[in-house]
């Protein structure tokens, strides 16, 4: 068996002497694992970290198999990424939160599109930008795994206007004044996740949004499967908090 496709590295973990398991999110073949022969080498070490979009081939002599990857770097971004503090911990939870969550080889071609954006804008942004769009990939993310939060409309009064709450039991909005009375019980909603949001967001507001996404993520995928938060997540919770400004 054989295919090709687009990835972005995730892990490389030693294999032998010279060989690197990679773990990858391809575009149409979703989370793979290979084996790379001589990806510890001079030549393809720096190409399988984290981060780098790569062309990889994938062969196996039958698909429950491992197989082996030959790859090809397209987009380089890891040495960008590891000069800067603040994207190496966008990156590294990115990294650890697909790593947890998208399951083994099941495609997801809007969260590898959306993933390459983001990615980009960590090389090329700082976190008041590209912290906003983590946030939009984790809720796209939530949505490709069937837990999608509804944020359109309020779950009281069905009213479009002045949402600013999401309920943790049923992830749907809820205005202001239903909400009032429950705030302490509800999950703020910040307005750039919302369709009317044309302010930039602060960055309490990335840091409700982290808050928002990181609970349905734990509460709906990851606790039903007995798996622990990525510490990389919880410190990119810690980056959006003011003293890390």
């Amino acid at each position: 068996m054989e295919w090709k496709d687009e990835g972005i590295a995730l892990a490389a973990r030693p294999y032998g002497e010279t060989g690197v398991i990679l773990e990858a999110l391809t575009r149409h073949h979703g989370r793979h694992l290979g084996l790379v022969h001589g990806g510890a080498s001079r030549r393809l070490k720096s190409a399988v970290l984290a981060g780098n979009t790569l062309e990889v081939t994938w062969r196996a002599r039958l698909s429950e198999h491992l197989g082996t990857f030959s790859i090809e770097l397209r987009r380089e971004r890891a040495g960008i990424l590891l000069e800067n503090r603040h994207a190496l911990v966008g990156l590294n939870a990115f990294a650890e939160v697909a790593r947890a969550v998208i399951p083994e080889r099941e495609p997801h071609e809007t969260v590898f599109a959306a993933a390459e954006i983001l990615l980009d804008s960590m090389t090329e942004n700082d976190f008041l930008h590209w912290g906003a769009l983590y946030v939009r990939w984790e809720a796209g993310l939530l949505d490709e795994l069937g837990f999608g939060l509804d944020l359109r409309i309020c779950a009281v009064t069905g009213t479009t206007e002045n949402l600013r709450y999401v309920s943790p039991k049923s992830g749907r909005a809820v205005s202001a004044e239903a909400g009032l009375p429950y705030h302490s019980r509800l999950l703020s909603l910040p307005p750039f996740l919302q369709q009317s949001a044309k302010a930039a967001p602060t960055r309490e507001e990335i840091a409700d949004g982290l808050r928002l996404t990181g609970y349905f993520l734990r509460e709906r995928v990851l606790l039903p499967h007995h798996r622990p938060v990525p510490p990389a997540r919880m410190r990119l919770d810690a980056l959006a908090e003011p003293e890390s400004s």
